[in-house]
């Protein structure tokens, strides 16, 4: 009894000591506070890991207010039936976020509806919930950003955001064109991205296609280069389940069938 209650004061000093460093309490305070009796440490412990689960909790809520996705999807809701894998990721990686360690990009390629964004948020969800800070945006939107920001003199700090997130999922490669200008600063937020950290980007359009969206084409090359070098191309079918679940197509399908 006596050697469990040693074993049961050994193993609390030891977790109210790992706690307390991650409140960066100096030394002295760790030392104090193990001096305390068993129920005082077991009692302080327990409030250390309520307010580390708190903590945890508002991160998480945090992370996925500044990841701006436009709305919250689930993996729990994703139908896998159409996705296609290569050879060089397999489905279980990518929803258990090894890419994002091994700081490698995602290419969602399908028909519109096809579940390329609807796959992208819920990848994204997860990840902040996991602890990455995440940003989702369409790519109209990072080239607007990023011209804006260069005139009102902020482009270094913006480039610096995106630099510092641990995934950034670009939406719509290729529902619009950029100009020069536009092209360049897209090219550098995905320069910088190379190497450093992962990237999710959906498109209805072939690599060999991408030329029509960069008006440079060296930069679509570039851009390219630097994607599929550490890239998995995965293919969400050919099935639009937005036009195959709408209420509306059923209504159209039964009168058709009359």
């Amino acid at each position: 009894m006596a050697r469990q209650s040693l074993s049961e004061r050994t193993q609390m000093e030891a977790n109210v000591r790992e706690n307390m460093r991650k409140f960066f309490f100096s030394g002295a305070a760790v030392s104090h506070m193990l001096e305390a009796p068993f129920k005082k440490l077991r009692e302080f412990n327990e409030f250390l890991n309520w307010e580390l689960e708190n903590r945890e909790d508002a991160r998480r809520l945090r992370n996925i207010k500044n990841a701006c996705f436009p709305l919250m999807k689930s993996l729990d809701d994703y139908r896998f039936d159409e996705l296609r894998m290569p050879e060089s990721i397999t489905r279980q990686d990518m929803i258990d976020l090894k890419f994002i360690d091994a700081k490698h990009t995602l290419v969602f390629y399908g028909i519109c509806g096809s579940g390329k964004t609807m796959l992208s948020i819920a990848l994204g969800i997860k990840a902040c919930n996991c602890g990455y800070r995440v940003r989702f945006v369409t790519l109209s939107q990072l080239a607007t950003r990023l011209i804006e920001a260069k005139e009102n003199g902020r482009i270094e700090k913006v480039l610096a955001d995106y630099g510092n997130l641990g995934l950034l999922i670009i939406d719509e490669w290729g529902y619009c064109q950029l100009d020069k200008k536009s092209s360049e600063f897209v090219f550098q937020v995905i320069a910088e991205s190379y190497e450093k950290k992962s990237l999710i980007l959906t498109t209805n359009l072939p690599f060999s296609e991408w030329g029509k969206i960069v008006a440079d084409e060296q930069l679509a090359a570039a851009m390219i280069d630097r994607i599929v070098h550490f890239g998995h191309l995965i293919d969400t079918g050919t099935v639009d389940w937005r036009l195959r679940l709408s209420p509306m197509n059923h209504q159209m399908t039964e009168k058709k069938s009359v």
